[in-house]
């Protein structure tokens, strides 16, 4: 493996955010931001202190990207957004208002660039890929290398991300978990909430991957039915 990998479960949504080490060279980078600054704290509690380079975000929900700004301040690196996420990300502002909480309302921060299906970022010597899993959101994606996979709210251990917020779209999602469920099931799933978990164990035991299990001749449970095609 050529990354080593930290969880930050922060905030009032307890959202999981991840501090990717490149083993080779030190780089590291973070996924996702929380909402508050309580990241950036633990963050500079480190010893050695991490020597972050890019911040990735998986989409642009307050709880993924709210702390953006407060994480440019002490880390003024290249932020990689989704592209199709930009209509969810210039809400951000004002987010913690549509949320009932308007005291999380603060500057987006900066975006330096979009990517789409396929795009890469380097790490030192490690390669992450962008995966577009649209549905929870429009531009909500992954990223992964050869053995870990950080999906956002895309996929959780035995649920999946909501698709009744506004932008979001049960159809896509369909689609995107069916299309994220083709790699490989090795892949170790961090989620934006909750634990751990693969994407082998997910299309055998997940109650929301039924239709995927029925597509591909898999035994185990038959399944909820959350959107049409499932």
């Amino acid at each position: 493996m050529s990354l080593d990998v930290q969880c930050f479960t922060v905030g009032v949504f307890q959202v999981n955010t991840w501090l990717l080490t490149d083993r080779a060279t030190g780089q590291a980078a973070l996924v996702d931001t929380g909402e508050s600054d309580e990241l950036v704290r633990r963050l500079q509690a480190l010893v050695p202190p991490p020597d972050v380079r890019t911040i990735l975000l998986t989409h642009t929900h307050l709880d993924h990207a709210g702390a953006l700004s407060l994480l440019q301040a002490v880390w003024d690196v290249p932020t990689v957004m989704p592209r199709k996420d930009r209509p969810l990300f210039e809400t951000l502002p004002y987010q913690g208002s549509m949320f009932g909480m308007p005291h999380l309302d603060r500057p987006a921060g900066r975006i330096d660039r979009e990517v789409d299906d396929g795009d890469t970022v380097q790490l030192g010597e490690t390669t992450l890929r962008f995966f577009s899993t649209p549905g929870h959101t429009p531009g909500q994606g992954c990223w992964f290398d050869d053995t870990h996979l950080f999906v956002g709210d895309t996929l959780f251990a035995g649920s999946i991300g909501r698709t009744d917020f506004p932008l979001s779209d049960p159809a896509l999602a369909v689609d995107s978990l069916r299309r994220l469920l083709d790699l490989p099931g090795h892949l170790i799933v961090h989620s934006g909430h909750g634990p751990d978990t693969t994407l082998e164990r997910e299309l055998k035991t997940n109650p929301f991957l039924g239709y995927l299990r029925r597509e591909k001749g898999i035994q185990g449970p038959p399944g909820i039915r959350w959107a049409p095609g499932t």
